[in-house]
């Protein structure tokens, strides 16, 4: 595991608080206000105006502010690794309550571990502590000195000003937050949890709700439960089997083969399967 060095913060735009969220740009920073190392900008351009985050025209899963190509199969997961294990220790040494989600949450499930197929991050993070990062920490660069990294690398916060609308039928915007790495690109999504006022005015108490269309009961998530991830500090939600399941099936628990992988138990790693000679 890395370790924290030290975070360095500064702005990279000027911060307006939170409510005033309606009078902010509706689009990601602006690319020369970012940008380290790129000589124009590889996001796609939209015709959708009120989209805030934007990904690259090569692979959805980069940030084209950021990164020009996509990883290799055998730098992305060492990139990816360093991507969550910086953001856990930066949200632990805030205080942020944030959890694992939905394909991290799986790979925690088998092995504590990023799947080696997967391409991005999710996490979900209560309310009360989104509005914390909104206030406080939105256009930070938090440095982290890494193994085998010359001079380290940053990880850029940055927050969707429309992050407290949770209207769901803004289908651009359900992404409330990411952690950037300015290096490659690469990012950790990150959606809010909070009431769904519309299940509990019809009397579900306790019905909770993202913006990317996933609901949950209080009790599938609280209290969090303590655990390691990528040897890292992490929370997962309480009743982790019951989301996983509704969310990808019981097979998801189970099935040891999965894209062109098999999982050894012994190892407790997924093994990469080289595709099956059909030629007789």
């Amino acid at each position: 595991m890395t370790s924290l060095i030290g975070v360095l913060l500064h702005f990279l735009i000027a911060l307006q608080p939170a409510i005033a969220a309606p009078t902010l740009s509706k689009r990601d920073a602006d690319f020369a206000s970012v940008n380290t190392h790129l000589d124009k900008n590889h996001n796609k351009k939209t015709k959708q105006n009120e989209k805030y985050f934007h990904e690259s025209t090569f692979n959805q899963h980069y940030d084209g502010r950021f990164g020009a190509k996509a990883l290799s199969d055998e730098d992305r997961p060492i990139h990816l690794r360093a991507l969550i294990q910086t953001y856990l220790s930066t949200m632990h040494d805030i205080g942020i309550e944030t959890w694992l989600a939905h394909g991290t949450l799986l790979g925690w499930y088998w092995n504590r571990k990023i799947m080696p197929w997967d391409a991005d991050l999710d996490v979900q993070i209560s309310e009360k502590s989104m509005s914390h990062l909104a206030d406080y920490y939105n256009m930070t660069v938090h440095h982290f000195k890494l193994p085998g990294v010359e001079g380290g690398r940053d990880f850029l916060l940055e927050i969707n000003p429309r992050w407290e609308i949770g209207n769901t039928s803004d289908k651009t915007n359900r992404i409330d937050g990411r952690w950037i790495d300015t290096t490659s690109g690469l990012y950790v999504d990150m959606t809010t949890l909070r009431n769904n006022e519309t299940a509990q005015a019809e009397g579900i108490e306790g019905a909770m709700m993202c913006k990317d269309l996933h609901n949950y009961m209080y009790e599938d998530i609280f209290p969090l439960r303590e655990t390691t991830f990528e040897g890292a500090a992490a929370r997962i939600p309480f009743a982790y089997a019951d989301v996983l399941t509704e969310e990808y099936g019981s097979e998801s628990l189970s099935n040891t083969e999965f894209n062109d992988h098999k999982f050894d138990p012994v190892l407790q790693e997924w093994i990469h399967m080289p595709p099956k000679n059909t030629n007789k």
